[in-house]
């Protein structure tokens, strides 16, 4: 029975352009294909790199973030309290000012009290700036090697410069070592991206980026499988361009480095958006819909392909867009290094406290019936009646 399923699901018209079979690609005269058995490996490798990457973390990011002045905030955390728990877990991180009222009632805490609370026990589901410092410089590592290696495996390649030779004489193209290798290391990079998923920072995007994950292995172990190496290698080296400039903006960032961190992230807004929003779609996708069937009508892997390809490109519109706000932020607002995907982390102080005793007016005076100024000393006719008389309370 699943033998029939896979010998029918693996059918030549499906995933090969017209008149190719996959007996085409068995090796031959000391000429080496992909197979699909050849990326079985990435599964212990992905595993390795999740080892390595503890050890680099541990060994090697946070030294070198204490030595660049990276320093978590002391945190006060929340008192053990199992109904605020109970509520914070099942409920909502954010009550809103009728549910607090209710949950300090139930406990018998001021507003006050329980507001803190809250504060504190977000702050603890928050990743420290040493984590994230640490996170940053593994992935790093990680894309500035794989850009540089692409870029040696390929530079000397002529469909690196005219993707349209990326369809000479396909699918008959052999495999070349390197690529192998190329390949099997990033598909074994975001297999460990998932596998590390539940333990890494969450931000804003977090259902973005496991789709983004998805989809990159879905593409590269097709690409592998159908012999797509060459226009896949280019899809490769398009996102490793920008995304090493993100980590290192990201690590300047957690250091403290204001104006590094400014400077470098224009740069690599710059490079996302002609590496993804223009050589992407206006030279990669446009060869896989219209140079790829030239020669060839199209067949069920060429949508399949396409599919993800254009999947991709929708996330890095979105992605653009985020990028956008963040440009705002640095020119209009002046935040610099500020992440719109993080959320910041709360001041243990009384923000919601303040906001308790009403808006403060311009002369420094809270309104309220106990207002007082907050930029001098309390007058001693501070609250007196007209007639010289002082209220009792």
């Amino acid at each position: 029975m699943l033998s029939s399923l896979m010998e029918w699901l693996w059918q030549d018209r499906f995933w090969l352009a017209p008149n190719h079979t996959w007996a085409q690609l068995e090796d031959r005269d000391g000429l080496v294909f992909p197979h699909p058995r050849h990326m079985l490996a990435s599964v212990p490798l992905a595993l390795a790199l999740v080892a390595v990457r503890l050890i680099f973390e541990r060994f090697v990011a946070l030294p070198l973030g204490q030595w660049l002045g990276v320093r978590d905030q002391i945190r006060r955390h929340a008192k053990p309290n199992a109904t605020l728990e109970k509520h914070f877990l099942r409920t909502g991180r954010s009550p809103k000012e009728d549910q607090m009222a209710l949950l300090a009632v139930q406990c018998g805490l001021s507003l006050r009290q329980t507001q803190r609370w809250f504060r504190r026990r977000r702050n603890q589901e928050r990743p420290r700036l040493s984590k994230k410092f640490s996170e940053a410089s593994w992935k790093f590592v990680f894309y500035l090697c794989s850009f540089t290696g692409g870029i040696f495996i390929l530079y000397h390649e002529p469909w690196m410069w005219s993707v349209k030779r990326c369809w000479e004489d396909y699918p008959n193209q052999p495999l070349q070592p390197q690529l192998y290798w190329w390949y099997l290391l990033e598909l074994s990079f975001y297999i460990s991206l998932l596998i590390t998923l539940p333990f890494d920072i969450k931000r804003k995007d977090f259902k973005e980026q496991v789709i983004h994950h998805f989809v990159t292995i879905t593409l590269i172990s097709f690409s592998y499988f159908s012999n797509l190496l060459r226009i896949g290698s280019l899809v490769l080296l398009l996102h490793d361009s920008a995304d090493y400039l993100l980590e290192v903006g990201k690590m300047l960032s957690y250091a403290g480095f204001g104006p590094a961190c400014t400077v470098l992230f224009f740069v690599f807004s710059s490079v996302f958006f002609y590496t993804r929003l223009i050589v992407f779609p206006m030279k990669v996708i446009y060869s896989t819909l219209f140079e790829s069937i030239e020669n060839s009508g199209p067949f069920f892997g060429y949508y399949f392909f396409n599919t993800l390809l254009i999947m991709l490109q929708l996330l890095h519109v979105y992605w653009f867009c985020l990028i956008l706000r963040m440009i705002y932020n640095v020119l209009g607002k002046g935040q610099v290094g500020t992440d719109v995907r993080s959320d910041a982390e709360e001041s243990d102080s009384t923000d919601d406290e303040v906001s308790l005793k009403g808006p403060q007016l311009k002369n420094g005076v809270t309104q309220g019936r106990t207002a007082v100024p907050s930029n001098g000393p309390r007058s001693r006719a501070a609250g007196r009646l007209a007639n010289g008389h002082i209220p009792t309370t």
